[in-house]
């Protein structure tokens, strides 16, 4: 009998030339597959690009959907097109940089060098848990494996239950 599911999530994957058809989406099967093995529901994957506006809407519209989770990644790092972070600000209605913290040290530590520089935020927007992953494939599996032990308690305490 398969564990109860702790939630329900969504992807954004923040990619210029994904999200323009240029070049395939490798890293929003792997995301939803780490979710699935947390036991969460992916509702889907988003594909936006490096646009504020964009990212903000994906972000406010799965905020409003109902969403446990979201994780977004790409858009993390320091070049003019990485405005994840700053987008990610103007929704969270509290941070939690704990978690912000642990995801890039344990990334650094790991060897991912843009999970270690990431300006990635994490924090909580109305009842969803908002998460801003590096886009390397290493980054990714690490800061999952930083962040799923935490998911179901953050969940559990967002929603009442805990």
């Amino acid at each position: 009998m398969a564990p109860p599911q702790i939630g329900r999530a969504l992807v954004v994957i923040v990619d210029d030339r994904v999200s323009h058809g240029e070049r395939e989406d490798v890293i929003g099967p792997l995301v939803t597959e780490l979710l699935e093995e947390a036991r969460l529901v992916v509702d889907g994957v988003v594909l936006v690009p490096g646009d504020p506006v964009a990212i903000r809407n994906a972000l406010n519209t799965a905020v409003i959907g109902g969403v446990d989770l979201v994780v977004t990644v790409g858009g993390t790092g320091v070049s003019p097109r990485d405005v994840t972070a700053d987008a990610t600000a103007g929704v969270l209605d509290r941070p939690i940089p704990g978690i912000a913290e642990a995801i890039r040290a344990s990334g650094l530590a790991a060897g991912a060098m843009d999970a270690g520089l990431s300006r990635g935020l994490v924090g909580v927007s109305g009842s969803t848990l908002v998460v801003n992953l590096a886009p390397s494939r290493a980054a990714v599996r690490d800061g999952m494996a930083t962040l799923t032990p935490l998911v179901s308690h953050v969940i559990a305490e967002l929603s009442g239950l805990d």
